[in-house]
């Protein structure tokens, strides 16, 4: 790690412990002297499982034959003032990836009243804009005091990973990063500030080319600023304002710092028995932070919320809409102005039936820009039906659940669901072709416990249709499994079958079978042994020969 941000990080550090109020830090000596005479001054629980699966078939799958993976979550206490939490997981699947798939992981999180600590591979959160679950191998802390909140970070975000033409595997730069988070909580308000500097070490990977070209190494400070406010009664308001300053080739100094900044509002009230909620949000082109995955950017939000309990909350009534629009800085080929709309009703009217009906719907306005077009064209009208294009989507789902003829020894529960989406491009006022898209789901379950018996069995039947490209298909099968418990609920197992059909413009397809069966068993309380089998078979279509795959998954856990 590079010194000067060593020392940033220590600083830090050392700024948040002397910031800590003189009276966090005293110790009941007293209490203590009691504890020291317990003979139960450490107390450990937690628990470790291990999991193998094993796999073999000519599905065509590239899986892996065995695959284990060993698991624990411990806590020790020590004379019930210092919790160590530690938690692992080791598997021989993916072991070479880098973060966020990297699957060996080691963490420990030691606390003591008010100070907690995490060390090994964690992640922290501070904020959307600056670090957002991003995980990590270093240490950092949490100080939570009456009012005030501090968090400190600071290690590896990324390991180095070559370039490799045999596997495709991009470059990647060895990534470190610190950063902290101060948080000031009070009754009717509250306000916090977030900082994350981080940076690719240069010299981590020796040839950086990949085969779209050079990896840059980057650098990032990013920073934050939060409040709410609820001063009148029944009304709040929310918002946060980010800044991200992002060197793209930070190996030449001669490349600057681009700056974006981010916005977001929110304002909920509460207005007799209605509450209602408005909210805005607007990030610039281009705004990212080496603290976050995956980041969204040039947009900006509006949207409203509805929301309604009727009938002695019997009935709950929501919704939502809003418009976003892209290319805010009208540099890009294309820009998108988007109207999205959903309803949510929920109806309880007693212990026996429950419904929920749902509805969303989208339509987004794309205008492609051609600067050949625009040049050569002779009036603004040549192009308006090649060059806008709208999309509309829509979605609606019905869920209703019926419980009937149930006593202290039966139990029988009704559930139907019934979903249905379309969605399709329009230029002008016609139907682009082929962009037509309907889907139609259908399912009904039947389902019947046994009390006294500790037996259940459930019988279901699923349909679904879709048209797409000009072609309807269809595919249609029932499922049906059964459970029980033995040796007072100590022995369980389970077996479902289930065989799906499909059909393609009336042309016959694959059949697929599948049969699955389990079982698990608890040993002294504490020990648990799992078993699961599955065999899948689909049958040959036109050309396909017939397919088949067998999978076996043993576990053990053990919990104290």
């Amino acid at each position: 790690m590079k010194g000067r941000h060593i020392h940033i990080f220590w600083h830090l550090l050392l700024l948040a412990m002397i910031c800590t109020p003189l009276r966090a830090q005293q110790v009941d000596v007293a209490n203590m002297g009691n504890m020291f005479k317990d003979n139960k001054w450490l107390t450990v629980n937690g628990g470790v499982s291990a999991n193998t699966v094993f796999y073999t078939g000519t599905d065509g799958q590239s899986r892996q034959p065995f695959t284990y993976a060993l698991a624990g979550n411990l806590n020790a206490n020590i004379y019930g003032l210092i919790d160590l939490p530690l938690s692992f997981t080791l598997t021989n699947l993916g072991s070479n990836y880098s973060y966020p798939e990297i699957p060996n992981r080691f963490a420990l999180h030691p606390s003591y009243k008010w100070i907690t600590g995490h060390f090994g591979d964690v992640s922290m959160v501070f904020s959307p804009y600056t670090l957002n679950g991003h995980q990590f191998t270093g240490a950092g802390v949490d100080l939570l005091f009456e009012k005030l909140s501090v968090n400190v970070m600071g290690g590896r975000l990324l390991k180095a990973v070559p370039a490799d033409s045999t596997v495709m595997t991009p470059p990647i730069f060895e990534r470190w990063g610190y950063g902290t988070k101060v948080r000031y909580n009070h009754r009717t308000f509250y306000a916090g500030v977030s900082f994350l500097g981080a940076f690719d070490n240069v010299n981590s990977i020796p040839q950086p080319v990949d085969s779209l070209g050079v990896a840059l190494p980057k650098d990032n400070k990013a920073a934050s600023i939060e409040f709410g406010l609820n001063m009148i009664e029944n009304v709040g308001l929310t918002g946060e304002y980010g800044i991200s300053f992002l060197n793209h080739h930070a190996g030449r100094p001669e490349k600057a710092y681009d700056v974006y900044h981010a916005i977001r509002l929110n304002i909920t009230a509460q207005i007799l028995g209605n509450t209602i909620g408005i909210g805005y949000e607007r990030i610039d082109p281009g705004y990212a932070t080496l603290g976050a995955y995956y980041f969204n950017n040039d947009y900006e939000n509006i949207t409203l919320n509805y929301a309604r309990v009727f009938f002695n909350n019997k009935l709950n009534v929501s919704a939502n809409a809003g418009f976003q629009r892209d290319d805010l800085a009208a540099k890009n080929e294309q820009s998108e102005n988007r109207f999205v709309a959903s309803a949510n009703v929920n109806y309880i009217p007693g212990e026996q039936l429950n419904m929920t009906l749902s509805y969303s719907g989208f339509q987004t306005y794309k205008n492609i820009k051609s600067q050949f077009d625009y040049v050569n064209e002779l009036t603004p009208y040549d192009n308006l039906d090649t060059l806008d294009f709208t999309q509309i989507s829509q979605n609606l789902s019905l869920n209703t659940m019926y419980i009937f003829g149930s006593n202290e020894a039966r139990k029988q529960t009704l559930t139907a669901m019934i979903s249905y989406q379309e969605s399709a491009d329009k230029q002008g006022d016609l139907v682009k072709t082929g962009s037509l898209l309907r889907f139609l789901n259908l399912s009904g379950m039947y389902n019947l416990v046994l009390v006294p018996s500790n037996l259940s069995f459930s019988a279901v039947l699923n349909a679904s249709y879709s048209y797409a490209a000009g072609a309807n298909s269809l595919v249609i099968g029932p499922t049906l499994s059964a459970s029980a418990k033995f040796l007072e609920k100590k022995l369980s197992s389970g077996l479902a079958l289930s065989y799906n059909m499909s059909r393609t413009d009336n042309v016959a397809g694959a059949g697929v079978l599948n049969l699955r069966c389990n079982a698990g068993y608890v040993f002294l309380k504490r020990h648990n042994f799992t078993t699961n089998l599955v065999f899948q078979h689909r049958g040959a279509s036109g050309t396909q020969q017939a397919r088949q795959s067998f999978t076996a998954t043993i576990a053990y856990a053990f919990n104290f």
